[in-house]
């Protein structure tokens, strides 16, 4: 038996355990994640975030990210959020860079490339979330070529998970954009996020064989030029609150659309992100709050 310190994190609903890699020695993998993540048997989270030294001299810090299916990805807004502030609150920021104050940026080395948080003078937390990627080969997804959209054709029936829920039946072939932002995103402009067929249609996108490593999946509604609403089916931990890398997807996909200017509010269920895209690299800043501290005892040797 031992005991695993962890602290948990919220992002606009979008709910994480986060670990200290960095003063404690953690062997992580997909069961434990599981373990963790489980909301009846464990700590209960979207995400588990591992916060590590970094591996390269460009970082100061390493991050990775295991979705609640015990799946490890390569990019979480939110989560990025979350790992700046614990980063700063827990004091391993001046630890290991000698003085980093806040509202200065840190590098962070990610799956998906070099990312670069900082906190804001109102607490809000600022993330440099690098550039989309367009090209469907490294989205990944299966397409003849580079396109503004794509036609997507669903199955005849919804998966069995979701079959006789009562929930409204949605179209077989369907638009949507496709990007990364450091994890594949599928986005789907709606009339109506409420009446969007979040949890039944979700599913077969995410799990649809064009897109090799699954897809998170966003259902956009346009507000006005500055302003939308969002929900998002993610791979591996189904539909959540708020889904940060999600929010940066759909507001380049709507300017790519000719709907949106560069500056953008993001209304999420959870609650409100800003993204900013100027063509370059996209620029996110929403809360980031501690919920508490503990520890959890695991059924494995030290």
């Amino acid at each position: 038996m031992r005991r695993l310190k962890f602290t948990k994190m919220q992002g606009l609903g979008n709910d994480f355990v986060v670990l200290d890699g960095v003063t404690q020695p953690i062997a992580m993998h997909a069961a434990l994640a599981r373990r963790l993540a489980d909301r009846h048997f464990g700590i209960g989270c979207d995400q588990v975030l591992l916060v590590e030294p970094a591996t390269t001299p460009a970082a100061d810090f390493r991050y990775r990210i295991w979705n609640a299916d015990g799946g490890e990805v390569e990019q979480c807004g939110n989560g990025a959020r979350c790992f700046a502030r614990f980063v700063f609150d827990q004091g391993l920021v001046s630890s290991r860079t000698g003085g980093v104050k806040a509202q200065d940026s840190i590098w962070v080395e990610t799956q998906a490339g070099l990312i670069a948080p900082r906190l804001e003078a109102d607490g809000q937390v600022s993330v440099d979330m690098g550039f989309p990627v367009f090209m469907p080969a490294e989205v990944p997804f299966i397409a003849e070529a580079l396109a503004p959209t794509y036609a997507l054709s669903l199955p005849a029936s919804p998966p069995a998970t979701t079959a006789g829920t009562g929930a409204p039946d949605f179209p077989r072939e369907i638009e949507i954009s496709v990007l990364s932002m450091g994890n594949p995103h599928a986005v789907q402009l709606v009339a109506d996020v409420d009446a969007a067929p979040v949890t039944t249609q979700g599913p077969l996108i995410e799990q649809h064989a064009r897109f090799p490593r699954r897809v998170n999946v966003g259902y956009m509604q346009v507000l006005a030029r500055d302003a939308i609403r969002l929900r998002v089916w993610e791979r591996g931990a189904g539909e959540t609150l708020a889904c940060g890398t999600g929010a940066c997807a759909a507001v380049v996909a709507g300017i790519q659309r000719g709907l949106l200017d560069r500056s953008v509010r993001v209304q999420t269920r959870g609650g409100e992100l800003r993204i900013h895209w100027s063509g370059q690299s996209v620029t996110m800043t929403g809360p980031a709050v501690t919920v508490f501290h503990g520890e959890i005892e695991l059924d494995e040797p030290r």
